[in-house]
């Protein structure tokens, strides 16, 4: 017997322990001709719930023991999913030695900080913290802790009158910032406990990082608005407003372009949304988006990651994303939030391409997860609740939102569907999930058999281009919505664009300014 049957055979007795029987681009320059919508009535939503783009189509699957059995073995540790890292051999070879990833490889037009970037984005627009694993809910009934923008509420919090904590007490237009190790950290309570607006982006410490970068970006615009005069009961407004557009233009012109590809965003920005139709209400989070599509970024996360370049007593500083065995540690050797020490800091020259050959990649988007994330800390997830295998919560969310199967939405959008050919892993489960596949496995799939794993399939790249135009375009504050063929105004290495590096440089936490 071949070990494809050996493993159909096993998937099957394991189904039915459960005692369930189974019967175009254009050429559009950034910034210029941006097309609204078509004014057609869509889905309407309250803000603060989650909502559907198709609530036509028919769940995956029903929810059934069954289906959750087998969404917990293809999301297992061991099973198709994992990459199989050969952690032993240790963080810094995971990341030196290509041998070590030939079955989780690498994508060469990705910086590694495209992840974190991405998570970041995904905090600052959605936060569930109600919906349980697993159990149908309505998505009506949820509610989004975030603001449903690209708006940086995630980082402003209520603003310095109603959440002052945040801010600086001798300057109330300015963020607090510690410095707890060699360079910037987040404020802390006693515990470590960051005290920021999304306690989230102390999950892990390269978003806490970046949350401290913009913390610093917000900063130095309050300083460069001051150097020009602008009043002080203008200030704080003026200096959001200047942070927030350029963030949403990198968000447009960088990362989007990165995920999806240039000639999508384009065509969306030129010609419209066709399936993410909000209109009239306001915007909302789709469930298609959050609980599945978006959730690609999973799995361009390496296992180890080079912190920093001499902050681990003059040398650089590796770890694993996540390593259990160093729970309970002040000062854990795995890159986990929560904690301050000397050498727990990001240099930022390994995350984004500042010219100099430090920038490390990305994995590729695609079937293969990262071991090292098919066993969470408790502290890295919102709900604190099992199980700690990150591929098996997003599997069962499939199940707790009734989302349809990736084949549905594609024909939905007029697309080509995957053949359950091309995935036959799914097939000894004995369910027909080859033929109607969970939104999120179907996502990885496509985006490595017709991407190669460097960009969105045609489907996924489609909803999310159309959900971050979408909600953009609804936000009455943004760029888009407000001057869209406004252009960045801080400095950059090329005037009139603005990119992370550029970013980064301004809020001073760049290699050149840290000198290392």
């Amino acid at each position: 017997m071949t070990d494809e049957n050996q493993n159909a055979l096993s998937r099957r007795r394991l189904l039915a322990g459960i005692g369930v029987s189974t019967a175009g681009a254009v050429t559009l320059g950034a910034g210029h001709g941006i097309a609204e919508a078509a004014p057609e009535a869509g889905v309407s939503v309250p803000a603060d719930r989650f909502g559907r783009m198709f609530p036509n189509l028919p769940a995956f699957a029903p929810a059934t023991n069954q289906v959750r059995a087998a969404m917990s073995d293809i999301g297992k540790r061991g099973g198709i999913l994992d990459a199989r890292d050969p952690l032993e051999r240790g963080p810094i070879d995971l990341i030196i030695d290509p041998a070590l990833s030939v079955n989780n490889r690498d994508n060469p037009f990705h910086t590694a900080g495209t992840t974190f970037l991405g998570q970041f984005l995904d905090h600052d627009m959605t936060f569930d913290t109600t919906s349980p694993l697993g159990v149908p809910t309505a998505p009506e009934t949820s509610v989004n802790a975030r603001t449903p923008a690209l708006d940086l509420d995630s980082v402003y919090g209520g603003g310095p009158i109603s959440q002052p904590s945040l801010y600086n007490p001798a300057d109330r237009a300015k963020f607090r910032i510690e410095f707890g190790g060699l360079f910037e950290d987040l404020p802390r309570a006693a515990d470590r406990t960051a005290i920021i607006a999304e306690p989230r982006n102390d999950e892990n410490l390269i978003i806490s990082g970046l949350h401290a970068a913009f913390l610093l970006f917000h900063n130095r615009v309050v300083d460069l608005l001051r150097s020009q005069g602008v009043p002080e009961s203008e200030l704080f407004t003026r200096a959001r407003r200047t942070v927030t557009w350029h963030y949403q233009w990198i968000i447009v012109n960088e990362f989007l372009r990165q995920l999806c590809g240039y000639g999508i965003i384009t065509d969306v920005l030129a010609h419209g949304r066709r399936f993410y139709k909000p209109e009239p209400g306001p915007a909302f989070i789709p469930v298609e988006f959050q609980g599945a599509v978006y959730r690609v970024g999973h799995t361009m996360i390496r296992p180890s990651y080079r912190a920093n370049l001499a902050g681990d007593l003059g040398k650089a500083f590796f770890g694993f994303i996540f390593d259990p065995t160093q729970e309970g540690s002040p000062d854990p050797g795995d890159l986990r939030g929560r904690a301050r020490a000397p050498r727990r800091f990001i240099g930022w020259q390994t995350f984004f391409d500042f010219g100099d050959g430090q920038m490390r990649p990305n994995k590729r988007m695609d079937r293969r997860i990262s071991t090292p994330l098919f066993q969470l800390p408790l502290s890295a997830i919102p709900s604190g609740d099992n199980p700690t295998s990150l591929p098996q919560r997003n599997l069962l969310r499939h199940i707790t939102w009734s989302l349809p199967s990736g084949q549905d939405i594609a024909r939905a959008m007029g697309i080509p569907t995957l053949d359950a050919s091309q995935l036959p892993e799914l097939a000894g489960y004995g369910l027909g999930l080859d033929r109607s596949t969970p939104l999120w496995y179907y996502t990885l799939a496509e985006s490595e058999l017709i991407g190669d794993g460097i960009v969105l399939g045609p489907m996924s790249a489609r909803l999310v281009a159309e959900v971050f135009v979408g909600l953009l375009q609804r936000d009455p504050n943004s760029y888009l919505a407000v001057q869209p063929s406004w252009r960045p105004t801080l400095p950059s290495s090329r005037p009139g664009e603005f990119a992370m590096v550029d970013l980064l440089r301004f809020a001073r936490v760049d290699p050149a300014s840290r000198g290392q």
